[in-house]
């Protein structure tokens, strides 16, 4: 049936005015509540030759994405490590897609992971704009230049409560407004002027997904809360009770006046607010999307691949059987980030390809993410071997070792990932997987790893050679940290200390005066002598191997009793992180100094968190990783913190390493270095 351009403009006018009537009450229950502070900003970092300015430089990770989205005749695909814009070739995104551009995180982006996007056109707007949801900083709107390339401007929405920068979801609405899911912070509503919850009932609620009604109102995916409906002004709720598979959302799928929604163990099809069949049961449903004409419901899941559902099959309120069509597409068992259709065809999004799936059978790959040299992005231990090569550890992807001449050049990926100089070798297994610390034992001149399955040794060329647990006389399986001494090695474990020299091992715990049992550092003075164990309950001094003092907040100057991580000082002192105190001077007496530090980003200097034996000291200056609020740079000649954000791929910064006059930088989403003599020029007064 032809339905009438009048009538149709009609239909269009009322949903529109249906939409600004509902959202003027929700801002009007806002305003009374009151708005939030946010900034709009355009980010000035929008070149390469800007964003090398910071000074680091960074070590491409494995391209890894999160979601896709067609704009502007072009495929865009995020991820941890930035934005890649991909032109069509042969007449098509579908036809095999060239990169043109790349945004890298914490260059031309702000430094926090990127997920789900949008396209719409805000109020004031003079064109749509891709939305970009971040994990850590807000909203990005990316405005596409006029010439052909993938370039273009940024916007950043960021609102001042740091929970609220957390984004989940976003949804676009034909009124201008756009809607902001959080994962803490619940439901915004930025209307181009004010930003503010949107309603009472949506704040603190951990949002999944939303999705627009197509009557002038939407759905909204929660984390614990099943799927709430908001239409004619109210809010319905549709959960467990009203007969979802979960409380759980994963994703929301609108078609007319029906809303499927995903759960992790199948889908649920509402109509007026009833549950009238569930779908695919058992499986996890991340992501939904029609096929072919529409009747297809295709379900990208966490562990089977794509499932395809035909909608018009004979099927129960209890699912449709596979005897009745139901059809499991397997795709190397990856999970599926995010399904997209477009015209007839459906997308399918992995962490490390873009692939689709047309009229025939199986997928064909139009993307292929990029090779970086490193495996993964969440670093947790670096080290350099006597060889050379640098030593890339993991929180749950093993380790890395990597050729000298993987910092030549200076492009985002390395191609060359397998030539000589800049190969990468890749450690995984049930040892090598959780990796705290490396570092270089200075008698056998090979490398060690402290991990969360043992103290692992290896041979001068890289080589696994033997694994020391309990049943070899480790206190305890899981090490925390590994320091030299001058007979032996020291371990740390959440059981004590160990020490192992020539002679054997033999542990210390609270028994034998530790002040704490979970040992989270370690640190020796150069002379071999002295030892610090940063403890969960204070600090230990150790020599030969005994325990000589103990401090806590209770009988010291020290301020927070979870030390993580130590260093020594050349005046014999040390210098102390800790979990939410920042850092403190110990002098050799044992006397604590605060270490102040910028009270206009921390608010108060106690809150400062820094990472697990993310500390280094050199002759000039103290690093120190922390969590959220970037690297703290302490320079001895001024006497001095400042803060260094720019050019870091994540304000969380979890290991630290110098190697011939430059500094090394791991973070949860990669690595840069910079040169020492260049860490005070761009740091934050």
């Amino acid at each position: 049936m032809v339905v009438p351009i009048g009538l149709l403009a009609i239909a269009t006018a009322l949903v529109l005015v249906r939409t600004e009537h509902g959202l003027r009450q929700a801002q009007s229950a806002a305003a009374a509540q009151g708005q939030v502070g946010f900034e709009l900003r355009k980010l000035r970092r929008d070149g390469d030759a800007e964003a090398r300015e910071t000074g680091f430089e960074p070590v491409a990770s494995a391209a890894s994405f999160s979601a896709g989205c067609f704009f502007r005749g072009n495929l865009y695909l995020d991820g941890p490590a930035g934005l890649y814009v991909y032109g069509p070739e042969g007449g098509g995104p579908d036809a095999g897609a060239t990169l043109l551009h790349t945004y890298r995180v914490g260059l031309e982006l702000p430094a926090a992971p990127l997920g789900p996007m949008a396209v719409g056109t805000l109020r004031g707007a003079s064109a749509s704009e891709l939305m970009v949801a971040t994990a850590g900083e807000g909203v990005l709107l990316f405005a596409a230049g006029p010439a052909a390339g993938g370039t273009g401007s940024f916007r950043q929405l960021r609102p001042d409560a740091s929970e609220m920068r957390d984004v989940t979801a976003l949804l676009p609405l034909p009124t201008g407004d756009l809607l902001v899911g959080t994962r803490r912070a619940g439901l915004l509503l930025y209307s181009g002027t004010t930003l503010g919850q949107f309603r009472a009932e949506t704040t603190g609620v951990p949002i999944t997904a939303l999705a627009d009604d197509g009557a002038g109102g939407f759905w909204i995916g929660t984390r614990d809360r099943g799927a709430l409906h908001w239409t004619g002004g109210t809010m319905e709720p549709v959960n467990t009770a009203a007969g979802l598979p979960d409380d759980q959302v994963e994703s929301l799928l609108v078609r007319g006046a029906d809303v499927f929604v995903g759960t992790p163990v199948g889908v649920a099809e509402v109509r007026d607010g009833k549950v009238v069949r569930r779908l695919a049961e058992g499986s996890f449903a991340h992501t939904l999307a029609f096929a072919k004409d529409g009747n297809t419901l295709a379900v990208g899941t966490m562990t089977e691949g794509v499932v395809k559902i035909p909608l018009n099959a004979a099927g129960s309120r209890r699912g449709i059987a596979a005897s009745a069509g139901l059809a499991r597409e397997a795709t190397e068992a990856q999970p599926v980030v995010e399904l997209l259709a477009s015209g007839p065809d459906v997308y399918e999004v992995l962490a490390d390809s873009f692939r689709r799936s047309g009229a025939g059978e199986g997928w064909e790959s139009v993307v292929s993410a990029l090779a970086g040299a490193l495996t993964d992005g969440n670093i947790s231990a670096l080290a350099f071997a006597p060889d050379g090569r640098l030593w890339v550890g993991y929180f749950d992807h093993g380790l890395d070792i990597l050729g000298a001449g993987v910092f030549e050049g200076t492009a985002p990926h390395d191609e060359g990932r397998g030539k000589a100089g800049t190969r990468t070798e890749h450690l995984e297994d049930d040892a090598v997987f959780c990796v705290n610390r490396l570092m270089v034992d200075p008698r056998r001149n090979t490398m060690v790893a402290a991990t969360a399955n043992g103290l692992v040794l290896f041979d001068a060329q890289g080589r696994e050679r033997q694994v020391l647990t309990r049943r070899d006389g480790l206190i305890a399986d899981h090490v925390t940290d590994v320091a030299a001494t001058r007979r032996g090695l020291a371990l740390a474990t959440p059981a004590g200390l160990t020490f192992m020299d020539a002679e054997g091992t033999q542990s210390l715990y609270g028994f034998q005066g530790l002040v704490n049992n979970h040992v989270y550092a370690l640190g020796v003075q150069p002379d071999g002598d002295e030892m610090l164990a940063g403890t969960l309950g204070g600090v230990s001094v150790l020599a030969a191997e005994s325990v000589q003092r103990n401090m806590t907040v209770a009988n010291s100057g020290l301020r927070h009793n979870w030390v993580t991580a130590v260093v020594p000082m050349p005046d014999g002192g040390w210098m102390v992180g800790t979990y939410g105190a920042g850092v403190m001077r110990m002098d050799k007496d044992g006397h604590f100094a605060p270490m102040d530090i910028d009270v206009k980003t921390t608010k108060a200097g106690h809150e400062t968190v820094i990472n697990p034996n993310a500390m280094l000291a050199t002759s000039d200056h103290v690093f120190a990783g922390s969590l959220g609020q970037g690297l703290w740079v302490y320079t001895r000649a001024t006497d001095r913190w400042r803060q260094r954000t720019e050019g870091l791929p994540s304000g969380n910064v979890t290991a630290l390493l110098e190697h011939q006059g430059e500094i090394y930088v791991g973070t949860e989403n990669g690595l840069v270095r910079i040169a020492e003599r260049a860490v005070d020029e761009g740091a934050t007064p």
